[in-house]
C-alpha cells in the first residue's frame, strides 16, 4: 500500500512539474532541487534574450556544432550575458534548445533576463532544456539568487535525496528533500556541509 501511495505521489509531482515548465508528456523531468541542478550542470549563466531563430546544427559547414545525431532543427536564442556563476571563462552569445516542449525545448521571451543552466556540446555550444531549471531571474527567490551566486557550491559535496513520503533514511552526507516542487526547501534553503562534515539545510546569511 505504501509503495502504491508513493508511486501515485511521484506521478502527480511529475505531472505538475511538466505543466509548471510548460512541457508535454514526452518530456519527463524528475524533480530536482535547484542546488542539485547547479552542482551537476556544466554551465550556469544569467542572460537577457535578444533574438530567436531556427537553425540546423550539422557537422562540417553551415552552422557549427552537433545537437542531435539525426541533425534535427533547433531553436537558437541570441543572448546578452549579464552574469556567470559556473563554467568556462567566456561570454556566450547564444543558447540552443529543442524546437518544441515535447522534446524538452524551452520557450524564452525576448527582452527577459533568465538563469540559464545548461550543457556544452563537443563544439562548445550551450544547450538548455526544460529539465535544466531555466527560470526567469525575477522569479527566483532571494535564497536561490544567493545560492547560484555563492552558496550552492558550498554544498556540492553533499547529496540532496528526494523523499516523497516519510520516513526516509539518511546519512550525514545527505539533505532530505521532502517538500518537492515549490516548497520551502526548494525556494528558501540551501544544503551546506558544516565544519563537522555533516550536511544540513540552512537559510539566511552565512
Amino acid at each position: 500500500m505504501r509503495r502504491t501511495v508513493k508511486s501515485l505521489v511521484l506521478a502527480l509531482a511529475l505531472l505538475f512539474l511538466w505543466r509548471l515548465r510548460g512541457g508535454a508528456q514526452a518530456c519527463s523531468c524528475f524533480p530536482r532541487h535547484p542546488q542539485e541542478v547547479f552542482c551537476q550542470t556544466e554551465v550556469v549563466i544569467k542572460a537577457t534574450v535578444v533574438g530567436k531563430s531556427e537553425v540546423s546544427l550539422k557537422p562540417g559547414g553551415g552552422n557549427p556544432g552537433i545537437f542531435d545525431p539525426s541533425n534535427f532543427n533547433v531553436i537558437k536564442y541570441d543572448i546578452q550575458q549579464t552574469g556567470a556563476f559556473k563554467g568556462p571563462e567566456k561570454l556566450f552569445g547564444s543558447v540552443f534548445t529543442a524546437t518544441n516542449s515535447a522534446a524538452c525545448g524551452v520557450n524564452l521571451v525576448n527582452g527577459t533576463e533568465y538563469l540559464l543552466p545548461g550543457r556544452l556540446d563537443d563544439n562548445g555550444l550551450l544547450h538548455v532544456s526544460l529539465c535544466s531549471f531555466v527560470s526567469r531571474w525575477e522569479d527566483l527567490s532571494a535564497t536561490q539568487k544567493r545560492g547560484v551566486m555563492q552558496r550552492y557550491q558550498l554544498g556540492c559535496d553533499c547529496k540532496i535525496t528526494f523523499c516523497s513520503s516519510t520516513p526516509c533514511g539518511t546519512t550525514q552526507s545527505e539533505c532530505l528533500w521532502t517538500d518537492f516542487l515549490m516548497g520551502q526547501l526548494f525556494r528558501h534553503f540551501t544544503c551546506i556541509k558544516r565544519s563537522d562534515g555533516c550536511c544540513g539545510w540552512f537559510t539566511g546569511g552565512l
